[in-house]
């Protein structure tokens, strides 16, 4: 069961709140309708329930508040417009990647496209899915972790009849097993049709709470929708040519030169605008929802101080009253149960990936070419494809654009956190990042320098692919710097929301932090790595072998190298903003 109590929004510099102590329950084994005209708040209820936006009240998803449910994807399954990821991702790699989020089997990716009716179409792209292939991908997406509880914000919306007709069957199908929907509408005809209770709401408050069969009998009333430049003075003439004819009539005045007529028809407003010389836009025979009256015996109600009186029975905190009601944070979303494997099927699930890999092998094969024809750059620089004009080579530019992408993606097109436009701040999450784009640039390191040797190698022999002697150090420079800069785009793009800032801050590396690393690096005496090790062991409580010795000089030397002392140095300040960031969201809560 679901339910809510008071739930208020936070109130707008100079407005009321969008929505206003709301009260009412979605019962296990029913389908129920949020119905309310736009702006009624029938949204904001819904990120309310889901602590998407700060208020006051409290949501209960089967007697526990959703911050307190350990598996959220397991209890409830949301949809909240158009389904969130990357437009080059197929449908089965979306669903994939969200099952490793929520932590459920690779498998159930493949039954909830059969189950939505989308098994022949896991292969096609996100970006080119219908509006009705989109709208059952945002339902497999809802189904994915098996919830209880549905909650969908206009799921019928730009539908077709036909489409309508089975997603409505899909919800009663899911109500029918024992599970809980609630969905939001504007059609009142719909939510007769399709829902077993109906919630009205209008301007923020709840009017009715009703079977759908009361509703429909009491609330429905077909009307006459009028658009006209003159609303208050075609309003006053159908008034009084009523009251001449004595004949029972309502006008209801709404917004942006609006009439809602009833007990009326067009012919007969269309004569009477006619006779007076009032043009009219647009009028049409529709059915709608009758003057809203709240319903006493469901609603909460307020006694002549204001003050807040639960229905009976009800568990809202303190007994009541909205001023005392319980706080609505916004809290962050939470990082994948199976990090590791999300941030791989994040990687490789689009092209982007094998594109910028192709890209970097090609380009560096032809530097490296140029560079043995001219026949003065050394050895390590032709192998590494890195002229002097550049200030990184492609290997370590490549791999700062996929670490920047890591996060940067997932804040251009969330996955973890739809309708929060963020990434969650979490260790697992990071460490995976870390672990994948580290494993990722050694790869394409490597693959770099194997193909330029053999490129080499066929082009001029093997005379330019000797292997030098400080091979080791080389090669932990090398992994270094193209380690160093996918951490610097990864954690740069993670503290600023957005790829272009990690693509800037590996960039920076050489063109900024290398020259005052330079500046600091001129004294002999800063530069001296003599001794380091014997200076450190003399200070250690454990005394390693002296075999030892060798790697921690060579160790410090790479970091004394200015590139090197530059990477470390963007990578401690990043990763201290990374974490004040990560430790004043919490703080927020």
């Amino acid at each position: 069961m679901l339910q809510a109590f008071g739930l208020t929004s936070a109130p707008r510099r100079d407005r009321p709140p969008a929505l206003d102590d709301l009260t009412f329950e979605a019962r296990p084994g029913q389908v129920t309708a949020l119905l309310g005209a736009p702006g009624s708040g029938r949204t904001t209820a819904l990120r309310l329930m889901l602590e998407l936006e700060p208020g006051r009240g409290i949501t209960y998803f089967r007697g526990r508040p959703l911050h307190r449910v350990a598996h959220p994807a397991r209890e409830v399954g949301v949809l909240l417009g158009d389904v969130p990821g990357h437009p080059a991702r197929t449908a089965r790699g979306q669903l994939r990647m969200l099952a490793a989020a929520a932590g459920v089997s690779v498998g159930r990716a493949d039954d909830v496209l059969e189950a939505v009716g989308l098994a022949g179409l896991g292969d096609q792209r996100i970006g080119t899915l219908s509006a009705g292939m989109d709208r059952r991908l945002g339902l497999a997406s809802a189904i994915l972790g098996d919830p209880h509880a549905l909650l969908l914000d206009g799921p019928a919306e730009g539908l077709s009849p036909r489409e309508k007709a089975w997603l409505y069957g899909m919800l009663r199908t899911h109500a029918a097993r024992g599970g809980t929907v609630l969905y939001t509408t504007g059609d009142p005809k719909e939510a007769a049709r399709a829902a077993d209770r109906v919630v009205t709401l209008a301007h923020g408050r709840l009017v009715a709470d009703q079977d759908a069969a009361d509703f429909a009998r009491t609330r429905l009333r077909p009307r006459v929708a009028v658009r006209t430049p003159h609303a208050a003075r075609l309003a006053a003439v159908v008034s009084r040519e009523a009251r001449t004819a004595r004949r029972s009539m309502e006008v209801v005045t709404e917004e942006n030169g609006r009439l809602s007529v009833y007990g009326s028809s067009c012919a007969e407003i269309g004569d009477a605008a006619f006779r007076h010389g009032i043009p009219v836009h647009r009028l049409a025979d529709e059915t709608g929802v009758g003057a809203p009256v709240p319903d006493a015996a469901t609603a909460a109600t307020a006694d002549r101080s204001g003050s807040f009186r639960a229905p009976p029975g009800s568990p809202f905190p303190g007994g009541a009253s909205p001023g005392r009601a319980p706080l609505i944070p916004v809290r962050a979303a939470r990082g994948p149960l199976q990090p590791l494997r999300y941030e791989l099927r994040r990687l490789f699930g689009v092209r982007t990936t094998a594109l910028i890999v192709a890209s970097v092998v090609v380009v560096s094969a032809l530097l490296s070419v140029l560079l043995a024809r001219t026949g003065r750059a050394p050895e390590p620089d032709r192998l590494a494809a890195w002229p002097a004009l550049l200030p990184l080579p492609p290997a370590a530019l490549g791999a700062g654009l996929l670490g920047a992408l890591s996060f940067g993606d997932e804040f251009r097109y969330p996955a973890l956190a739809a309708g929060r436009g963020t990434v969650p701040r979490r260790l697992g999450l990071l460490l995976a990042k870390l672990i994948v784009s580290a494993a990722t640039a050694l790869s394409l390191a490597l693959l770099v320098v194997l193909v330029d040797a053999e490129v080499l190698h066929l082009l001029y022999g093997g005379a330019l692919t000797a292997m030098p002697r400080n091979a080791a150090t080389l090669a932990a420079s090398w992994a270094g710097l193209t380690v160093g800069c996918a951490w610097a785009g990864l954690l740069a793009a993670g503290v600023f929301r957005v790829t272009g800032a990690g693509v800037a801050a590996v960039l920076a590396v050489p063109v900024l932090v290398v020259p005052l690393v330079k500046k600091v690096l001129a004294d002999p005496a800063a530069r001296s790595a003599i001794g380091f090790p014997s200076r450190v062991r003399g200070l250690a409580w454990v005394q390693w072998p002296h075999e030892i010795d060798r790697w921690v000089l060579a160790a410090v030397r790479v970091v004394a190298q200015p590139v090197g002392a530059a990477l470390s140095l963007s990578l401690s300040a990043l990763i201290c903003a990374y974490l004040f960031t990560s430790l004043r969201g919490r703080v927020r809560w």
